[in-house]
């Protein structure tokens, strides 16, 4: 230590005291360092010193004239904004021109260096102490209203200090150190349990990786989301009321928050579920089914019955008139949607709804059909009932009528194709009886009797003929054919039977419901549904009648239903008891064909859909393959609940997909070339080298649907 700092160290500090200077004798300098306004506003400034006088005191230097002397007036390079405050009560006659101001005169050195140093020196009050003294004020009495007037922030702000403050005591003292930042204590503030907050935070110090998102899931694992559709469908103040807690998240968009009591929210969705099953009940319906939803396929197997809208009344006509008009004039004046005032997005809202309310209006049945069938009864994605009326089980259906009774005096064709006598009631004939030409006359067919029906054998043998004629006409006639197939895939589409076709056709449509959850909100069944509502429409009832609806048709609705209906038997589902390869690689083909896109279809990655039931190495090839090598490599420390959770992130708009949902490419090196011209003599061995080259070996095709045998007579005829 040199002399100097010796001196300088032993030298005693004084300090300046403090001076009352008459507001009208200070200016403000030019020599104060801050250029850039603050976030607190001078009028803000000057109500707080209006309302708790001023805090800090003015550094001021005397001002001089050219010799020396003082000139009376002081400068201020020290409290530039407390001095633009107290200008601003003397401007608003809160404050006289004299009033004295404290000060601190300063004499020597530079005022630059002052203002510099009182900015430089200063440390910002730490977060956490500005979040507890807000609790001793809120204790003191103080509403959240009052603490935020007095510090001129809004109540939601005082909220979210004072929800910090009631964090545990331990994960306040280690945001204090630093462990925590302030975006990990928010998510820990989601719930006032602290020992669950600090069971999360044991489980989560492990590692380094703490990111917020995944502190609030664990937190709220337990709980159901204000946006789940059980939620939606009982409402939040109906849960309130009946004594429920919801957890809210008051520093990100919680989107209403969380659910805590599982339990009751699932007895009021099922007493309400039970209360509009029991209106819909009172419509008359055989059987009504309730639940909170359906596995997509549920109505596989039921007749549906034919729904008629009733047209809308005048009255309702002009209702709806008079809504499209105004929303139109609402629009009128806003060419992008999102440019609408609140108060006019939310009137259009309203109007969509009502005529949403108007277009969907009950279909109405026959009383009759109403008797036999029943209703489902679910929630949808929005939380709204799902109800889903007229469905007619098997066991349900009208007994089929009675075969027409053998006129008089007739009796039924014996097996060799003779015509037997009848038989008296309730006879039954003798085991090995001669039948009726042994004991006829010999010539016992009088042209003057009433015709019989012809004998079962010989009408058998005669359509046998018929059906190979048809086979032969039907492939001449490409157009027909297409027609005949459509018709056989309706009646098996939209109906139980088809048979009222002669093609031994059947387009069987298999329930998925079973094979994930999800299915039946999917974009693609929305879809499909949605198309066979309308076909369903527009098709008769009665399958005798298909046949013509189906000649009326322009050749685009034919395709489009023929797609439809072939859409429907598609089955590409791989089972670990019923792998047909030959099914999958027509799937893959079928897919290529049809440009399938999974991400279009709205499959995502989600800890749901994939990422938590695949192990951690999976998950992080799905990383490294979509994101990168660096991306993978910060989740490998992670444990397997967390890295499927930071994957769905990560993956969320990447488009990728697992290969089970990926459409592979064509290997045009396994295509064999088409020669050009084909030898009439094939060498030896040429067939047998073809068969080798199928992909897939033919005792591996599903050749379960062949039926084994064919009938006597066909067979005969063929």
């Amino acid at each position: 230590m040199t002399s100097a700092s010796r001196k300088s160290a032993s030298r005693k500090v004084t300090l300046n005291g403090t001076r009352d200077i008459p507001f009208d004798k200070l200016i403000l300098s030019q020599a104060n360092v801050r250029r850039v306004k603050d976030s607190v506003s001078i009028e803000d400034l000057a109500d707080d010193i209006a309302r708790r006088g001023l805090l800090q005191s003015l550094t001021v230097r005397p001002i001089r004239q050219e010799d020396g002397t003082e000139t009376g007036t002081f400068e201020v390079p020290v409290g530039g904004r407390r001095y633009r405050a107290l200008e601003r009560l003397v401007t608003q006659k809160r404050m006289t021109k004299t009033a004295p101001v404290p000060c601190i005169v300063h004499d020597d050195g530079l005022a630059e260096e002052d203002s510099l140093a009182e900015n430089v020196q200063r440390v910002a009050l730490h977060p956490l102490d500005q979040f507890r003294a807000f609790q001793v004020m809120r204790e003191a009495g103080l509403s959240e209203e009052d603490i935020a007037a007095r510090f001129f922030i809004t109540p939601t702000v005082v909220r979210q200090r004072l929800r910090l403050a009631s964090v545990s005591p331990r994960l306040l003292d280690l945001y204090a150190e630093g462990t925590l930042v302030l975006e990990q204590l928010m998510a820990f503030a989601v719930t006032p349990d602290h020992d669950r907050q600090e069971q999360v935070w044991e489980a989560l110090s492990q590692g380094s990786h703490r990111p917020p998102h995944v502190i609030r899931r664990m937190l709220t694992e337990t709980a159901v989301r204000a946006g789940d559709r059980r939620a939606r469908f009982v409402g939040i103040e109906a849960y309130e009321a009946a004594g429920g807690l919801v957890l809210r998240d008051l520093f990100t968009e919680d989107n209403g928050g969380w659910l805590q009591d599982v339990g009751l929210l699932e007895r009021l969705v099922a007493e309400r579920l039970t209360t509009i099953a029991e209106e819909v009940r009172a419509e008359g319906w055989r059987w009504v089914e309730a639940a909170v939803d359906f596995p997509y396929g549920h109505t596989n197997g039921l007749r549906r019955l034919p729904r008629e809208t009733a047209p809308l009344t005048e009255a309702e006509q002009a209702e709806r008139d008079a809504l499209v008009a105004e929303m139109d004039a609402l629009l009128a004046g806003y060419p992008e949607p999102n440019e609408l005032p609140e108060d006019v997005d939310a009137r259009v809202g309203e109007i969509e709804a009502a005529l949403k309310a108007l277009e969907n209006r009950p279909a109405t049945f026959e009383p009759d059909e109403v008797a036999r069938a029943g209703v489902f009864v679910s929630i949808d994605l929005d939380g709204e009932a799902r109800i889903e009326r007229g469905f007619v089980r098997p066991e349900d259906e009208p007994p089929a009528p009675a075969p027409e009774a053998e006129p008089d005096g007739q009796a039924p064709a014996t097996p060799d194709g003779t015509e037997g006598a009848p038989l008296p009631t309730g006879a039954m004939p003798e085991a090995n009886a001669p039948d009726a030409t042994q004991l006829a006359d010999p010539d016992p067919d009088p042209v003057d009797e009433p015709l019989r029906p012809l004998p079962d054998r010989l009408v058998t043998e005669l359509t046998a003929h018929r059906t190979l004629a048809l086979r032969d006409a039907l492939a001449s006639h490409p157009e027909t054919a297409f027609l005949a197939v459509l018709h056989a895939l309706c009646l098996s589409t939209f109906h139980r039977h088809a048979a009222a076709s002669c093609l031994d056709i059947t387009g069987r449509s298999g329930p998925l419901g079973a094979q994930a959850p999800g299915l039946k909100d999917s974009v693609s069944a929305q879809s499909l549904d949605a198309r066979q509502d309308a076909w369903i429409d527009r098709l008769p009832a009665d399958p005798r009648d298909v046949w013509g609806a189906l000649q009326a048709l322009s050749t685009d609705e034919r395709m489009d239903l023929l797609a439809h209906c072939a859409s429907r038997t598609v089955n590409a589902v791989v089972e670990p008891w019923n792998r047909v390869p030959g099914r999958t690689d027509h799937a893959d083909a079928l897919a290529r064909a049809v440009g399938l896109d999974m991400v279009a279809a709205g499959w995502r990655p989600t800890v749901e859909t994939y990422l938590g039931r695949v192990p951690k190495a999976r998950i992080l090839a799905a990383v490294r393959e979509a994101v990168g090598d660096k991306a993978a490599d910060r989740l490998v420390s992670l444990r397997k609940g967390e890295m499927a959770t930071e994957a769905e992130a990560l993956l969320a708009e990447t488009g990728w997909l697992p290969e089970p949902l990926r459409t592979p490419e064509v290997d045009e090196s396994a295509i064999p070339e088409t020669p050009d011209t084909v030898s009439e003599e094939p060498e030896a061995g040429a067939a047998d080298a073809d068969i080798g080259a199928l992909e897939t070996p033919l005792e591996e095709f599903d050749t379960g649907s062949v039926p084994e045998d064919i009938d006597d007579a066909t067979r005969a005829a063929e």
